[in-house]
Order: C-alpha cells, then sequence, then structure tokens
C-alpha cells in the first residue's frame, strides 16, 4: 500500500468539543521534500519507496486529504518553568488521524485556535533538527515520537531574522500530555478527567481496561514508562532542554524537540536552553524534574485516583525504576557485567573522573569499548589526564572480576555505546548547507541517527570531536 493509500481514523474526535479544535493546514508556498524515514514509513505498513509517493508533499503540506482524515488541534494546559499556564493547546501542530496504532501530526502547519500570539509555522532549521533527532532517539533505543516526512518551502517565516517554513510530519501512539489531564482539572471538568483517562487507557494501556483499580495503574505505568526513559537519556547523555508538563508524554516516550542537546564534555550543570536562565531544566535535574512533574499529574487526576495513594505510587516507583534502568545502562557502557557490591562506587568515581577530566562524554565511552589495558587512547582525549588515569587503575582491577572474554566484552560494549550522536555542532553544520538547498548532510545523519552503534566508515566525518568553539552550546526555543 503506498502512502497516499492510507485510510485514517480519528477517535479522538469522539471526545467531547472541549477536547479540540477542528482546524485545516495552512499550505506552505512552493513545497518540497526534503527527507523521508523509510524505517518511520514501515511502522504505517506501507510498501515500496515513500519518496516515490507522487502525493506526499501535498500530504504533508495540507493541500491532500487521506481517506478517513479530519484535522483537528489538541487542547492542554502545562507547567511552564514551573508556572501554570490554564491553556496552551497544538499551536502549530494539526492532526490528520490514525493507522496502524500511530497518530498523524503536522508541525509547522499553520495557526489553531490555540496559536494565541504565534504564527503556527515551524522553520527550517527546527525542523530538521526534530525530524532527525525523532529517529534518532529512536536508533538509541529511547521510547520517542517518530518523523516520517519533513518538506522545504518558499515561505517566508519571521523569528529573529526571516527564516523558510518548513513541516515535519510526525508520528506518535498518543499525543495526549500530562497538560491534558492538568487542562480539565483546573475548570474543574472531572467528568472529562476520567473520559480522557478511559481514552488514555484504550489508546496506550488496553490491558488495564475494566481492571479494578485502573485508574491508579494507569499513573503507576506512567510513572514507571517515564522514569525508564529519563534514566535513558541520561545514560546517553540527552538534554531534553523544555521538561514542561505539556512536552511530558502520557505513555512516557520523548516528544517535542525544540532545544535539545547532547552532551559535549561531560558536564553535569549543563544547560542547553538559553532561556532557562536558573539551570531548572539542566542535565543533572531532568530526573527530580520528572519527579515533579509527575506530582502535578498526581494533583490533576485526584478527582479519579486518591491522591495520597498516587503520591505513594510516586514515592515507590520512581526512583527505584530509576536506578534499576540507569544503573543497568551505565553498567553495561562500562563492560560490567559480574554483580559486585563495589561497582556504584566506581560508577560515581567515574563520573567525577569525566568531568575533572573534561573529556567528550560519547567519545570516552565508545574509545572504553576498546580498552585492553593501554590507557594512551583515552588519556590522549582527556584534557586533565590525571583523574581519568587514577581510575583506570581501579577499572582495571575491577575487569579482573569478569568471566567475559576481553572480545566478548567489546562486542557488548560497542552495542551499546554509540560512535554517532547527534551533536548540535553536526546538526549545525547540516542546517547551514541546507540553507544554500545543500540537503545530503540530512541524509547522512539519518543513516548514522537509524544504526549509530554501526561502523559506517564512509561517514565517519560524523563521528568527529566537537570543535572547542561549538562545545555546550545553548540554543533558544524559537523555532
Amino acid at each position: 500500500m503506498k502512502f497516499s493509500q492510507l485510510k485514517l481514523t480519528t477517535p479522538y474526535l469522539n471526545l467531547d468539543s472541549l477536547f479540540f479544535d477542528e482546524v485545516e493546514p495552512s499550505p506552505l508556498k512552493k513545497p518540497f521534500l526534503i527527507s523521508a524515514s523509510k524505517e518511520a514509513a514501515k511502522l504505517l505498513g506501507l510498501e515500496g519507496d515513500i519518496h516515490l509517493d507522487e502525493k506526499l508533499v501535498d500530504i504533508v503540506n495540507g493541500t491532500h486529504k487521506l481517506e478517513g482524515s479530519k484535522t483537528f488541534a489538541m487542547c492542554y494546559a502545562g507547567h511552564q518553568f514551573g508556572y501554570f499556564v490554564p491553556r496552551l493547546g497544538d499551536g502549530r501542530a494539526i492532526n490528520l488521524g490514525k493507522v496502524n496504532g500511530l497518530n498523524l501530526q503536522l508541525k509547522g502547519a499553520g495557526q489553531t485556535l490555540y496559536s494565541r500570539q504565534g504564527d503556527g509555522r515551524a522553520v527550517l532549521r527546527s525542523s530538521i533538527r526534530e525530524y532527525l533527532m525523532s529517529e534518532a532517539m529512536h536508533g538509541l533505543g529511547i521510547q520517542t515520537s517518530r518523523a516520517l516526512a519533513l518538506i522545504g518551502s518558499d515561505t517566508d517565516v519571521a523569528r529573529e531574522r526571516w527564516e523558510k517554513g518548513a513541516i515535519v510530519l510526525r508520528l506518535s501512539p498518543t499525543w495526549v500530555r500530562f497538560g491534558t489531564f492538568e487542562y480539565f482539572n483546573a475548570k474543574g471538568e472531572h467528568q472529562k478527567i476520567q473520559k480522557l483517562a478511559d481514552y488514555v487507557i484504550d489508546e496506550s494501556f488496553p490491558h488495564l481496561k475494566n481492571q479494578e483499580g485502573m485508574y491508579l495503574k494507569l499513573y503507576e505505568e506512567i510513572v514507571k514508562n517515564t522514569a525508564k526513559t529519563i534514566a535513558l537519556w541520561q545514560s546517553v547523555g540527552f538534554n531534553h532542554g523544555v521538561m514542561n508538563t505539556d512536552n511530558m508524554s502520557i505513555d512516557g516516550r520523548t516528544i517535542d524537540y525544540g532545544p535539545f542537546a547532547f552532551l559535549d564534555d561531560y558536564e553535569s550543570d549543563y544547560v542547553c536552553n538559553h532561556t532557562d536562565v536558573e539551570g531548572r531544566y539542566s542535565f543533572k535535574n531532568q530526573p527530580g524534574i520528572a519527579h515533579w512533574n509527575l506530582h502535578q499529574l498526581a494533583k490533576a487526576l485526584s478527582s479519579i485516583v486518591n491522591y495520597e495513594a498516587a503520591l505513594e505510587v510516586l514515592d515507590e516507583s520512581f526512583g527505584a525504576t530509576y536506578e534499576e534502568q540507569y544503573l543497568s545502562s551505565m553498567y553495561k557502557k562500562m563492560g560490567l557485567f559480574e554483580q559486585d557490591e563495589k561497582d556504584i562506587e566506581l560508577f560515581k568515581w567515574m563520573l567525577g573522573a569525566l568531568e575533572s577530566a573534561t573529556i567528550d562524554y560519547t567519545l570516552f565511552f565508545r574509545t572504553l569499548s576498546h580498552y585492553d589495558g593501554d590507557k594512551k587512547a583515552l588519556l590522549e582525549i582527556a584534557v586533565f589526564q590525571t583523574p581519568l588515569k587514577e581510575w583506570l587503575e581501579a577499572y582495571d582491577e575491577r575487569l579482573q572480576k569478569e568471566s567475559v572474554s576481553k572480545q566478548d566484552r567489546h562486542q557488548k560494549m560497542l552495542a551499546v555505546n554509540p560512535k554517532y550522536i547527534l551533536k548540535n555542532h553536526i546538526l549545525q553544520e547540516a542546517i547551514n548547507k541546507a540553507n544554500v538547498s545543500d540537503f545530503s548532510m540530512i541524509e547522512d545523519l539519518l543513516t548514522v541517527a537509524l544504526n549509530p552503534f554501526a561502523e559506517h566508515e564512509e561517514l565517519n566525518y560524523l563521528s568527529k570531536s566537537t570543535p572547542q568553539r561549538a562545545k555546550n552550546i545553548k540554543l533558544s526555543c524559537s523555532s
């Protein structure tokens, strides 16, 4: 089946009209295809090359409707930088409908009822970043929305300067957010909270349907899923940048890629969003912020879930789930497969050594994956070698307790320590080329994003170290 032959349904429109606003996309001028993900297309059960579908650009641009599609924007609220905003909603995202368990959504498709003072557009640079990062997170094994296609245009969009408009067609099993529940709780619409919870169970947690205490069980699953995702973010050095409750998916996956960044040198206090002057959403704060956001969700669910019981679930489940996932991931990255009670100390020592040494986080683990006792390769990538050298001596002793062979250890570590991470300086290089109509680097980045653990020798240039001038830069929310 071709993409243009898909038949969509719109189950969200069966909810009360307060949940959404039906709106038509506003097409871009002179649209053209920049890239489409064949891997994401497989999720829709499509056959053949999606690039060859003559209707693809028109569908993404909103000028051709898929059968069954009814376009709409979703309403929600949210805590932004800790302050509650009673109505937000899809200000530039327009939903097309659902197929194969995935909700199709256009980001940058024009104004909606919830745009406030915004123009409903997305610019090329941010659209490239979201398109590639959605697929990269999947490649890293982290739950995420996906990106099917990216189009550019000749439409001028005003930001800090004039830029060209673009649209990303993205996919997710759900677009319901923590803030969706917050919206109805703030309005005192408790019946609608229950209807929304029933919808979420049908859409994302069908195994809970009709179970006794299913709303509390729903909350518990949201807590655990969120904890696992944040733990995986920390393990790969990902900083989301805007962990507002309206950017938190109800099923725990990563959504809304704005001013995100991967760590260059390991820096626990790193803040990637220059709007975040207080460092609320710093790299090290992400687990605590996730817990805070889940606390706000418990409040929003308090009309259908006992608040005290929800807090008990939060306190019992979040920390335990997070720690189990995070330490499990980190020990595998370190090549520690036997259990040792002192591993936690070695792990904490390692993080301190990385911060003191000033060393590239991703490159450190990829290089460690080849470690055979010769410290030279690792010490050469550190600015300050002594902290790392001292840690490696303790690491050598620990490795003697491992029963796996050196070859097996290397193989296992290479499977969990990516060679390719979409760092901001690399993405910016691709954006700079795209601004002069050279989109070739986007395809190269998509290749390594979907398989970041492979060597891709012909694409080695994408694994280069970050130049000093581009390390740990901050980005803006404007897009």
